[in-house]
Formats: C-alpha cells, structure tokens, sequence
C-alpha cells in the first residue's frame, strides 16, 4: 500500500471518507476515475457483490461522491460535537432510496436463501449501499468515539479499537509520527 493508497478496514462509510487523504497540494481524490474506483471496490469486501461483474463508468463517479461528502459532512459535525447538517442526512437518505434493497429469495438445495439486491446503475447501487453504511454508522453508539488521525498532515478518521489509538494507520501516520519525535529529540545532539 503506498503512502497515497486507500485506507481500508475501519467501517465502509469511514474507508468511504478517507479516500479523499491531505496532500501536499491539498485534498486528493482517490476516487476520480472509473478505474480508481474499480480499484477501490476491489479492496471492499462489503461492496464486490453489489458491483459484481459491473465496470465502473464516468456516470458512477457522482453518486459515489455524493454520499461521500454528505457522510463526511456528518462525521465532521459530530467530531466536533455538532449535530450532522439536515443536508447531509436527507442526501444519504435520498441515496438509499434510489436503490433500495429487496431480498431476493432463492433455493439453495437445502433452505430458501434470500440475498439483497438493487437495481439499477452500478453508482446508483453503490450510493445506496454506501448511504447504508452509513446509516448503520451514524446510528451506531460506537459513533461517539470517533477520532481524527494526530498526525499533523492526515484527515483520515476512525473508530478506535483501543482506546489509545492515535492514528489512522499504525504503519502510515504512526511511524511518521514516531521517526519525527525521534529526530526532534536527537537532532543536534552531539555524536558519542
């Protein structure tokens, strides 16, 4: 995973949010292209069934985005203890309806199945499974410990596992974080 790479394995509408990291020239889009965004799927377990076969196109980029700026909009008020925008909640509630999930029920051999399915464009159903997540997120008590990354240049937030997380990413923002303390405490000290 390079340093500009998607962040994934926080909840779905979290690694939603965090596709859009600080760079050095602002806010990055991890998601600008069909075949990012195809990338992306990829690394989403929750959404290669609701993408199947389908090969994103420039039409699904802006529903995608859409729900990612109202959840951000949302986490961003409640990490700093406001109530999420009534825009942003009617947006995700909006991107749900679109596509809304019907339980197809099958026969597997042994027992009915029933599998959610949506129709529709591949952004349209990926918007909608998306504003799900985060409506399971929003909703979730969990949500109250959400944090943003310490890091001076990240905007990566998360839901601590362990109450003294502090970043995004151990590997990423926490091992810069610790080779900067290092060179802050030795820097012109004298060699032995």
């Amino acid at each position: 995973m390079s340093d500009t790479g998607p962040l994934t394995g926080e909840h779905l509408a979290i690694d939603l949010v965090n596709t859009r990291p600080a760079t050095e020239d602002g806010r990055a889009d991890l998601l600008d292209t069909p075949q990012r965004l195809a990338a992306w799927l990829a690394l989403e377990p929750a959404l290669q069934a609701e993408a199947g076969d389908a090969t994103p196109t420039a039409a699904d980029l802006a529903p995608v985005h859409a729900v990612r700026e109202h959840v951000d909009a949302a986490l961003q008020a409640l990490l700093h203890g406001n109530r999420p925008p009534k825009a942003a909640l009617r947006g995700l509630t909006e991107a749900e309806r679109a596509a809304p999930a019907v339980r197809e029920l099958d026969w597997d051999g042994a027992a009915v199945t029933a599998t959610p399915k949506r129709t529709g464009r591949l952004g349209v159903r990926l918007a909608a499974r998306l504003a799900e997540a985060a409506a399971d997120l929003l909703t979730d008590p969990a949500i109250g410990s959400l944090r943003k990354c310490e890091a001076d240049d990240c905007v990566a937030v998360f839901l601590p596992a362990h109450p003294r997380r502090r970043w995004c990413s151990p590997t990423r923002c926490g091992n810069r974080a610790r080779v900067a303390r290092y060179y802050r405490r030795h820097k012109g000290r004298a060699p032995s």
